[in-house]
């Protein structure tokens, strides 16, 4: 049987406060609790400005941490500076791939610090457009306790390089056959069809719906069929 986990990008003190409530009360209903991305300094364009800011954002964050959602660290301020794809060759950007250490060591321990700052230790960190490298890791390791990843191309979590990576597959709810199934939504951009569509499928399906921190307790190596999951979705992708 399949377990799911529901994963929400781009939370920040500029995003669609709306969607957002409605997302909350929806998985409230269900009694689902998401891995939440929440950039600590946006500076990306297209939400800075677009939305009107939320002076009350990090009681928002506080309140999701102490219904049991689990807050990620997503990035530090949600700029692509760089055209590497990275170890997870999901897009051709990035904030972190290609970055020399020492700038994603300075981007992990602002970031950190200022979740820190509003009483938030991190225990998940995922990149912008799911692109990372070697170095990111490293930086996390130096900056941060952080040791759990939410990007990957799996049939289950795994662990490697002291960390545990959660597998991220699909950008909507469906039907995978995968043992551990990340399903990614951005509650900024969502319309009435995904929300519905959402709904029905955890109208089915909320039961198999778990926390990051469920599953982080393997020590499973990645396999074979990891490996030949990962090459044929990136050959689709490129």
């Amino acid at each position: 049987m399949s377990q799911y986990i529901l994963r929400l990008d781009d939370a920040s003190d500029y995003m669609n406060i709306e969607n957002w409530q409605r997302m909350e009360k929806l998985l409230d209903k269900y009694n689902i609790k998401p891995l939440v991305g929440v950039i600590p300094e946006n500076k990306d364009p297209m939400m800075v400005g677009v939305y009107e800011q939320d002076t009350f954002f990090w009681n928002r964050v506080k309140h999701w941490q102490e219904k049991g959602w689990e807050i990620a660290l997503h990035g530090c301020n949600h700029e692509y500076i760089t055209d590497n794809c990275g170890m997870n060759p999901v897009n051709k950007r990035s904030e972190f791939a290609g970055v020399p250490l020492e700038e994603q060591c300075k981007k992990i321990r602002r970031g950190v610090r200022i979740f820190r700052e509003h009483g938030i230790e991190p225990r998940v960190f995922f990149a912008p457009s799911h692109t990372f490298d070697e170095n990111t890791l490293n930086a996390l390791k130096k900056e941060s306790d952080i040791r759990i990843i939410s990007d990957t191309i799996a049939n289950d979590v795994y662990f490697q390089d002291g960390f545990y990576f959660v597998p991220q597959q699909s950008g909507r709810v469906r039907k995978l056959p995968f043992r551990v199934c990340t399903f990614c939504y951005h509650p900024n951009m969502m319309k009435d069809s995904d929300f519905q569509n959402l709904e029905l499928y955890l109208e089915e399906k909320y039961i198999d719906f778990v926390s990051v921190r469920d599953l982080t307790e393997k020590n499973r190596s990645i396999s074979a069929f990891d490996k030949i999951l990962r090459a044929i979705y990136f050959a689709k992708r490129q």
